[in-house]
């Protein structure tokens, strides 16, 4: 039997090739590549910064996380320390994004099993996020809205109040959501003891995020090994020991009232960059990154300088680097290795949607065709960053 890759519950282009002993499924194939765009390949004939905005169509869902992946690489490949104020509005983007990003799993999981209510709910407020994001970088979806070695613009005036009245509503919109399906009979038939990932299945399988966290294994990548200023605020990592549907989506909801916390510190930390009077958005790396004030000859570097880096790209020094981050899906990792060129020589991805696609494999058998929906929508895949 074909699921897909039309069905409305795919998430994106997904074919799933199942066998079935008449509604059991005894074995499930995913066959993905009907959305290849050959990303890694581009990026290999694109200067670094003009990468930048393709990344944004991996995980369109949350596309400043993969911003953010691409220029932290970068900046670890040439060496450069981005400015404070720029690391507390990256932070920022990321925390909103991540709500943003689970907002709409929330929403498009909750319609594939009938709460059409919840949908209407949790995009109501990615809503208002999105407004906030715009108001930032002019765009909704496609940000585009961090650089290699910081942050094209500095938050507007409107930016804290709005993102505080959001935050200031969202612990009660949350328990809307938890009012509406912690004790659904519907949700919980759907949800408990269905789509259970053993620890040693999500570990084989390389689980990260919410998918491995639900799974029993407490770790997250701002947490194990922090980046920006993920060191200096303080949160919890939501983690459950039931391993099924039921626990991915309670982690979620957590992570939610998690990011929320951290927006509450960065707002405190923003303040206090504005206090100390330092207004720095990008790294002075002048040798690679192009950043001119209103007064250019201020700068270290001459108009000759910055044209040709604007046009020919920073050329980094031979060598190579991995780096991954915690996107709201799990762990999103850059590889990158230059021959001194203005091109990577090879850029590879490491996407967690892709993982979290072959598990089905040895998920779905055993189970019935009412459960994939379900199972699909809690392990948050995205063709996007599977078929980059």
């Amino acid at each position: 039997m074909n699921f897909g890759p039309q069905h409305p519950s795919a998430h994106g282009q997904l074919r799933l090739i199942l066998h079935m002993q008449q509604e059991q499924i005894t074995k499930a194939h995913p066959d993905i590549g009907y959305l290849h765009r050959g990303m890694e390949k581009m990026a290999e004939n694109m200067i670094y910064n003009e990468f930048m905005p393709t990344t944004d169509r991996m995980d369109y869902i949350a596309s400043s996380s993969n911003n953010y992946g691409f220029a932290l690489a970068v900046e670890k490949l040439i060496d450069v320390d981005v400015p404070r104020r720029a690391k507390v509005i990256r932070m920022m983007l990321l925390e909103i994004n991540r709500l943003m990003s689970h907002l709409f799993w929330l929403a498009t999981t909750a319609l594939d099993i009938g709460a059409m209510t919840v949908f209407l709910y949790a995009f109501r407020e990615r809503e208002y996020l999105m407004d906030i994001i715009e108001d930032y970088c002019g765009a909704r979806l496609t940000h585009a809205a961090i650089r290699i070695g910081g942050v094209p613009l500095d938050i507007p005036d409107n930016f804290i109040h709005d993102l505080k009245v959001f935050l200031d509503k969202l612990p009660a919109n949350i328990k809307d959501y938890e009012d509406l399906l912690d004790k659904n009979r519907i949700w919980l038939m759907r949800m408990e003891n269905v789509g259970v990932i053993p620890t040693e299945m999500a570990l084989s399988w390389a689980c990260t995020g919410p998918m491995l966290r639900a799974s029993n294994v407490k770790w997250d990548i701002r947490k194990e090994e922090p980046y920006e200023l993920y060191d200096e605020v303080e949160f919890e990592v939501p983690y459950s020991d039931k391993c099924d549907n039921y626990a991915r989506y309670k982690v979620y909801m957590q992570e939610m009232r998690e990011s929320a916390k951290i927006l509450y510190q960065t707002i405190d930390m923003y303040a206090e960059t504005v206090k100390n009077n330092e207004t720095e958005l990008m790294a002075h790396a002048p040798q690679y990154i192009s950043a001119p004030k209103l007064d250019i000859m201020t700068q270290n570097y001459s108009l000759m300088q910055h044209f040709v880096l604007v046009t020919q790209g920073m050329r980094p020094p031979v060598g190579e680097v991995y780096v991954a981050t915690e996107s709201p899906k799990g762990e999103l990792g850059f590889y990158i290795n230059s021959q001194g060129g203005p091109y990577p020589y090879r850029l590879k991805l490491r996407a967690p949607s892709f993982w979290h696609t072959g598990i089905l494999t040895d998920l779905l058998p055993g189970h019935y065709i009412p459960d994939v929906v379900s199972i699909i929508g809690t392990t948050n895949i995205v063709f996007g960053e599977v078929d980059r």
